[in-house]
């Protein structure tokens, strides 16, 4: 995709002070304008599929539908639009969980004024941004995690059905994929919940994501 020389941009946050702020940022640089702003996840959702927006900036947490089903309903609907989610926490489930969700970029409302502009750029470059309190954050999950640094036990068949079940396959479509029987992809699900110590398919998708089997 071809980047606009202006592009233009959807804000949605449920504070008025912090929407203030951000259009302030990025009404300040000559390539990004403010065209809408949004006070909750269902208008950033209307808004979004409505207006010539190129990107979206959705607060993580608002009322009514979070940032994240937003990013989400907006990926789904409009794959072209491009996201960044806002958040007070750098914490590792929040980031996972947005790029999970569709958003390219994930940045701190403390770094915003510094980060903003650039995280925007690269959206619609196409490339990631991460801001670095939440990279430094990630890292030392990783690091703090000895299943991460360790080899995974898991078997070429068995990271079939991860990347799958992770991809949102019902079992009867990874039976199909893998010509094998439903009974046999349960059984491969639960060996894989039992040996890397997990309980449920949103442990298994921030796994698959981090060792590389699907796309954030």
């Amino acid at each position: 995709m071809a980047v606009p020389l202006v592009t233009n941009v959807l804000i949605a946050d449920d504070h008025s002070l912090i929407r203030s702020g951000l259009r302030a940022v990025l009404d300040a640089a000559p390539d990004l304008r403010v065209v809408a702003e949004a006070g909750d996840g269902i208008e950033a959702v209307e808004l979004g599929l409505r207006e010539d927006v190129h990107l979206a900036v959705l607060d993580v947490v608002m009322p009514l539908r979070t940032g994240l089903q937003a990013a989400a309903e907006l990926s789904r609907r409009r794959p072209e639009l491009q996201i960044l989610m806002l958040s007070m926490h750098d914490t590792e489930d929040y980031c996972f969980q947005a790029l999970k969700a569709g958003a390219s970029g994930y940045v701190l409302k403390t770094q915003a004024d510094r980060e903003l502009v650039e995280a925007c750029r690269a959206a619609m470059r196409g490339e990631p941004f991460l801001s670095p309190p939440t990279v430094r954050t990630l890292m030392r999950s990783y690091l703090d995690d000895p299943s991460e640094r360790a080899l995974h036990p898991l078997t070429p068949r068995e990271l079939d059905v991860v990347k799958l079940v992770a991809e949102a396959h019902t079992t009867q479509e990874i039976a199909g994929l893998l010509m094998i029987s439903p009974r046999t992809v349960e059984r491969h699900r639960e060996n894989i919940l039992a040996k890397l110590g997990m309980r449920d398919r949103v442990e298994l998708t921030r796994w698959a994501i981090r060792h590389g089997l699907i796309e954030p």
